[in-house]
């Protein structure tokens, strides 16, 4: 596979962490910087190692985990998401905007991450080295989450808590979007 396709297949799949990094930096009011480096670590990371997974399971796995990918993901989102806009509802009480949850991050690493488990299936079924897709898929990744972040963030400054709503909106519409995706 040469390093164009990579490059494509890489940017492909960090679209959602992207989207999903624009949301949380628009909650964020405090160390932008360093939950950036923390937001695009945890999706950079996800994206790195569920090709990987996705290796892994092989064949026998593969009609398996088709069929569910995209509940899972539908579900974890717009259950986020739907925590983001009840959020953006209640006052707002200064250190809570800013915090990172370890939970929340963790789940929406593998919701924006599950696409990258059908690559490494993918990946398996070619007989394709891993080594170079999951290095740029982990580079890109990170790179975009970190700037998604921050683009975020000044978002959030602008339009305030009421934004968090918006946030909330974008991961209940990626997890439709990746449901409708499947399904068609």
């Amino acid at each position: 596979m040469d390093i164009i396709t990579i490059i494509f297949i890489a940017v492909g799949l960090a679209m959602d962490a992207f989207a999903v990094s624009i949301a949380n930096g628009m909650s964020s009011r405090s160390q932008k910087r360093k939950n950036a480096l923390i937001v695009a670590l945890f999706f950079g990371t996800f994206q790195m190692l569920m090709p990987v997974v996705g290796w892994l399971a092989g064949i026998t796995m593969a009609e398996l985990i088709m069929e569910v990918d995209h509940w899972i993901a539908f579900g974890l989102l717009a259950f986020i998401g739907l925590k983001m806009i009840y959020d953006s509802s209640k006052k707002e009480s200064g250190i809570e905007g800013s915090k990172l949850r370890v939970h929340m991050l963790l789940t929406l690493a593998v919701a924006t991450s599950i696409d990258a488990l059908m690559v490494g299936l993918s990946f398996a079924f070619l007989q394709t080295s891993l080594v170079t897709p999951i290095i740029v898929i982990g580079v890109v990744t990170f790179s975009l989450s970190f700037v998604g972040f921050l683009f975020g963030n000044v978002i959030g400054k602008l339009f305030g808590n009421k934004i968090k709503a918006v946030g909330g909106i974008i991961l209940i519409a990626i997890g439709i979007k990746m449901l409708f995706e499947h399904l068609a």
